[in-house]
């Protein structure tokens, strides 16, 4: 886990850290692969290079601390608080970043604050600040994540030393009765209705309907893997009533660092619910899930902890053909709608690929439809042992074009149970689990 504090008013010797540091992979260059599930990671790299002519690189380590201290005392003049915190790691350092943007991005005036974090390689608070950066830039999310238009995040003196600066804008009025709605719409949630509401979906989908074969109860997961080296473990059962996308980012990171901090038989994984992340059933409530989900999985994605971790996402109004990429594999997420046909083909159903109908293909979409927004974390060691060793195939869709995928047997399976059920049977479960909750 994390710890921070208020540095004391003396700056001490702080330097830019280039120790190395613990974390999912070895180094802290940035990839974003597709998804385990259904494709073959295609890995792209971003630099974390400060800038061509950046000239902290050309400053020796002296150099460097003496800069950096003057900066802090700098900003100690102006009254920034000086956040000291002890993440070392991948995960708390996220948590970390995400759980101070929340807290200052609660208030409604102008914030500033800066987080030193010293067990932390400069090129990784580099690599956080840049992407933020883009995120903002990219319409079809901040669409739907208004919240974070208001931050910016840099560091400190192009990287001088580890310490990122986050800053907010003041609300507007608008903004100010927007966010005041949401706080008050976190008081309505139940986390014990709402915890039992997930469990029912759980158990009539997931164990149920065998959705994941090796689950075969709704407090205990990974069951039947003994003999791949995996051990049956809890499922931890989290909740946060937020609405926010910063308090979300939080809640998962420390989710993360809770993983990591146990062994499998003690926490084999974790479902995370959010019932105000796109509360309803509306298309402005799943684009919102949407938006959301995709921010979590970009950030695991950037420091490549998709190596260690698998994310299952769930909305009540769970529909593949609106996720983006809608076509292409995306984490987190069902294989695209127009691959289902192909797979059906290829997990010895020629018949039931030839002549379901669109609609009939879309009901599979229930599978990830749950009361509210949940996240499953699962360990990818899990995931990995439950699909087996060549469960990534070519799969054929025709007119010449051909996608890596995986899990051909199980997507077909639960296609094929979801069709067979019917829409007002999947929608009158639903609704059922969806009314324990409020």
């Amino acid at each position: 886990m994390f710890g921070i504090h208020l540095l004391a008013a003396a700056v001490g010797a702080l330097v830019s850290s280039t120790a190395n540091v613990s974390a999912f992979a070895p180094s802290f260059s940035i990839s974003k692969p597709l998804s385990h599930h259904h494709a073959a990671p295609t890995t792209t790299t971003t630099s974390l290079r400060l800038s061509e002519e950046n000239p902290v690189e050309e400053m020796t380590d002296e150099h460097r601390s003496n800069v950096f201290q003057a900066l802090l005392r700098d900003l100690q003049i102006e009254n920034v608080p000086l956040l000291g915190c002890d993440a070392d790691q991948v995960s708390s350092l996220n948590a970390a970043i995400w759980t101070t943007m929340a807290e200052v991005g609660d208030n409604d005036e102008e914030q500033r604050a800066c987080l030193v974090l010293e067990k932390i390689p400069t090129t990784a608070l580099v690599a956080f600040a840049e992407d933020f950066t883009v995120l903002k830039t990219q319409g079809r999310l901040m669409d739907y994540l208004p919240e974070l238009k208001r931050y910016s995040v840099s560091v400190l003196g192009k990287g001088v030393g580890p310490a990122l600066i986050i800053e907010t804008k003041a609300r507007t009025e608008e903004e100010k009765t927007t966010a005041a709605s949401l706080k008050a719409a976190e008081l309505t949630f139940d986390k014990d209705k709402t915890v039992a509401a997930l469990k029912s979906f759980i158990g009539r989908v997931v164990v149920g309907l065998e959705a994941c074969p090796y689950t075969k109860s709704v407090d205990i997961s990974a069951v039947g893997l003994e003999q791949r080296g995996i051990k049956p473990g809890p499922v931890g059962y989290r909740y946060s009533p937020t609405t926010d996308a910063c308090m979300t980012m939080s809640m998962f990171w420390n989710c993360i660092c809770e993983m990591m901090s146990e062994p499998d038989e003690n926490l084999s994984s974790i479902m995370l619910s959010l019932p105000g992340i796109g509360s309803g059933d509306s298309q402005e409530a799943h684009n919102r899930f949407a938006a959301v989900v995709e921010v979590v999985g970009r950030y695991l994605c950037l420091f490549r902890g998709d190596g260690s971790f698998g994310l299952v996402h769930f909305h009540p109004a769970y529909d593949r053909s609106t996720i983006n990429p809608s076509q292409q594999a995306a984490y987190g997420h069902l294989p695209p709608t127009n691959w289902l046909r192909p797979m059906i083909k290829m997990g010895g159903h020629p018949d039931e690929a030839e002549n379901l109908s669109d609609d009939d293909i879309a009901l599979s979409n229930y599978q990830r439809r749950a009361p509210h927004t949940a996240i499953n974390i699962l360990r990818m060691n899990q995931v990995n042992a439950a699909a087996g060793a060549k469960s990534i195939v070519d799969l054929d869709l025709g007119d010449g074009k051909t996608e890596k995928a995986s899990g051909i047997t199980l997507y077909t399976r639960n296609t094929l149970r979801m069709a067979e059920m019917g829409k007002d049977a999947l929608q009158s479960a639903l609704d059922a689990d969806i009314a324990m909750q409020n």
